[in-house]
């Protein structure tokens, strides 16, 4: 099965930890649900990088993205991406130009800024940008690195904009600032090279997809009031006595997601592209059981494919 439309999905994959499970779990969980989707239609599928953080396993994620190229076809594989300003930017393009040797045309570099100062970040990008040029001319046409930047605030999409580089926009990060970046990146004539990065919980009905979104929110408020912890199961999180905090904070994080049913979750999705003007939507799935994961990406799979 394809998905046949105009509106290209792609995958955003954390590597979850779930509560009474392990980081070497997740990490083959994120494998194995690669594995499981890579015949569905779905565009990309790109692994994060976190540190310190007992949620997310994804610490070398272009590590995770070599195994995940063995181990797929269909899919571009990549990063969402390489925090540029921890690396020496030089050594990240050549670490990229093995890969697209290894698999061209299938690898994609995300770039995130986080993890260093903001006003050197340019100059890091561009130093990559050159060192990616130099190597360029060793590999045959199409086989480059497709190279995204990635951010949650006006001065990416600038930047982005600036660089001529395809434009990714963390909608779950800050939904407040999804209009007035995507904005600024389409105000130099960038459409179609643009994507949003979204929350999605979806499930066979909107119950379930509400319990797993509720899971979700727990974690979430619970990482915002400081605990960063394994993300808790749908049960536990239907027994948890939500303190008035909590409360405050899930429901402030609830408009940052998407939840429903297949129809429900294709509904919003394409509302949300038409609304920002982006041709491709990036579905990230936070679920305790890895089993819930790839039958969302299943449904949403089939109900793009049936419209």
């Amino acid at each position: 099965m394809e998905i046949d439309m105009t509106l290209a999905l792609s995958v955003l994959d954390q590597s979850p930890v779930p509560a009474g499970g392990s980081a070497a779990v997740a990490l083959r969980d994120t494998v194995r649900f690669a594995r499981a989707i890579d015949t569905l239609g779905y565009t990309r599928f790109w692994v994060a990088e976190h540190h310190g953080s007992a949620s997310f396993a994804g610490l070398a994620p272009e590590i995770l993205t070599a195994v995940l190229l063995e181990q797929t076809q269909h899919m571009r594989i990549g990063t969402g991406g390489v925090l540029l300003p921890r690396y020496d930017a030089r050594k990240v393009a050549e670490v990229f130009h093995v890969l697209a040797d290894l698999h061209p045309g299938r690898v994609d570099l995300g770039i995130g800024r986080a993890g260093g100062p903001a006003n050197t970040f340019p100059d890091q990008l561009d130093i990559l940008s050159g060192a990616l040029e130099a190597l360029r001319a060793e590999r045959p046409a199409g086989s480059d690195p497709e190279v995204w930047l990635l951010g949650s605030g006006t001065r990416s999409g600038k930047l982005a904009a600036d660089r001529s580089l395809r434009f990714c926009f963390g909608h779950f990060l800050n939904p407040a600032q999804t209009a007035p970046a995507l904005s600024e990146f389409h105000r130099q004539g960038n459409h179609g090279r643009a994507a949003l990065a979204v929350r999605v919980f979806v499930a066979e009905t909107t119950s379930a997809a509400q319990a797993q979104a509720r899971s979700y929110l727990l974690w979430r408020s619970r990482k915002d009031l400081g605990a960063d912890e394994p993300l808790p199961s749908p049960t536990d999180a239907a027994r948890h006595r939500w303190t008035p905090a909590e409360r405050i904070h899930a429901a402030a994080n609830q408009a940052a997601i998407v939840v429903g049913d297949p129809v429900e979750a294709y509904d919003q999705l394409t509302a949300l592209a038409k609304l920002h003007e982006v041709d491709e939507i990036v579905v990230n799935t936070l679920a305790h059981n890895p089993d819930d994961r790839i039958l969302a990406y299943r449904l949403l799979a089939e109900a793009f494919a049936s419209r």
